[in-house]
């Protein structure tokens, strides 16, 4: 059984908000609290 999920919409308004403001993965994963690799 797998225990991964799938980003939700909010997260990935998210990342795409973040990375329109410049932010590098690394920040954003730490702020959405999902690893840098998902």
């Amino acid at each position: 059984m797998s225990h991964y999920t799938h980003l939700t919409l909010s997260e990935r308004e998210l990342i795409l908000y973040f990375l329109a403001k410049g932010f590098s993965i690394s920040k954003i994963a730490l702020k959405i609290g999902r690893s840098k690799s998902t």
